[in-house]
């Protein structure tokens, strides 16, 4: 009587996608959509060119991926923080103090993946971006509306220009401190509008 070995081929399947996805976050977090090419990914990812195409499809579909990762995981809050009933600048002044130290969070890697992503060349990549900040805006001004519809559009214009210039300066290695009196100083104002405008509980 023989007893036949069964040996398995090749090496056991070690890539985890779904890590690859957050591995790629950070990496187009701190580097830039446009800076980091499918070599360093695949470098980073520890896999090669015909895996990397065969898990993601593409460096855009990564990328989609891990936008979707940074809104459930890395981004403001904004359905938590924008309860109904809330007053309004208080609400919002949270959502800006909260993207300070977000964007400040990643030791010089700082920034919003989504508002970073729609300056990038890639169509695809920025559009996917524009999508989600889009979404955010569309979020705010809603809220914003309950209260305050006269001044809706112009307020979460206002709060779109606010996070986008919190998330500039927060790549171009402004610390944490620095950006946070920067959204205290435009929650002041904000405050200061609505105030003006509605001479209400805000």
């Amino acid at each position: 009587m023989t007893t036949k070995t069964v040996r398995r081929r090749g090496r056991p399947r070690r890539f985890d996608p779904e890590e690859g996805v957050a591995v790629a976050q950070r990496l187009f977090l701190a580097q830039g959509y446009d800076a980091v090419g499918v070599a360093d990914l695949t470098e980073a990812l520890g896999i090669n060119p015909p895996s990397f195409y065969a898990a993601y499809g593409s460096k855009a579909e990564l990328f989609k991926r891990a936008l979707n990762r940074y809104s459930e995981t890395g981004g403001v809050p904004l359905m938590a923080i924008l309860q109904p009933g809330r007053p309004v600048a208080e609400a919002l002044s949270e959502v800006l103090k909260d993207a300070a130290e977000k964007y400040t969070a990643n030791n010089g890697s700082g920034g919003c993946l989504a508002i970073e992503g729609t300056k990038c060349n890639d169509m695809d990549a920025r559009s996917a971006a524009l999508t989600l900040t889009s979404a955010a805006r569309s979020t705010i001004c809603r809220f914003i509306a309950a209260t305050h519809p006269d001044v809706a559009e112009s307020t979460a214009d206002y709060m779109v220009a606010v996070m986008s210039g919190l998330s500039a300066v927060a790549r171009e290695g402004y610390g944490s401190h620095r950006v946070i009196q920067i959204a205290e100083l435009a929650a002041t104002a904000l405050i200061g509008k609505l105030t003006d405008q509605q001479g209400e509980n805000y």
